[in-house]
């Protein structure tokens, strides 16, 4: 298993080869009863505000993702971060994305954490860009293998 420092050089190689603006990582927290999700680390952030915000599951960006084990891919998310819902999508607000995509990241079966990228710009994630993010979870990041639970 790799040591959880490596974390930050992967995340900044895949910032660099997708060309996205920002990449976060949030990682599951087990808490009583549920799990909480983390923004753990980052690059090309803005500020760190987003970190320090416990996410569950079902609710915002990543906590759909944990929860529903699928991709999600926000082409534009003004329509998304009205008034009423900003308290859901605080990386959004914090980081000022405009454009993002989000991927599971799994462990032996299990979603363990989700992968972000996004563009401060409008319509610049794209079905190809989401994609890539889908390959490099696959591979593994970290010490999260990148397997899921296979049904035959």
């Amino acid at each position: 298993m790799t040591k959880l420092a490596d974390y930050q050089p992967l995340i900044e190689q895949i910032r660099t080869a997708g060309a996205y603006d920002l990449v976060a990582i949030a990682l599951v927290e087990p808490a009583e009863n549920q799990y909480l999700l983390k923004w753990k680390y980052a690059s090309g952030n803005l500020n760190d505000r987003f970190k320090k915000v416990i996410l569950q599951t079902g609710k915002g960006i990543a906590g759909m993702v944990f929860k529903t084990g699928k991709p999600l891919l926000l082409e534009d998310t003004s329509d998304l971060a009205d008034s009423a819902n900003l308290f859901n999508y605080p990386i959004l607000i914090f980081e000022r994305l405009k454009s993002m995509g989000a991927v599971p990241l799994w462990h032996n079966g299990r979603v363990a954490g989700v992968l972000l990228a996004g563009y401060r710009g409008s319509s610049q994630m794209t079905e190809e860009k989401l994609h890539y993010l889908k390959q490099q979870a696959s591979k593994g990041i970290g010490e999260l293998n990148g397997k899921e639970l296979m049904l035959h």
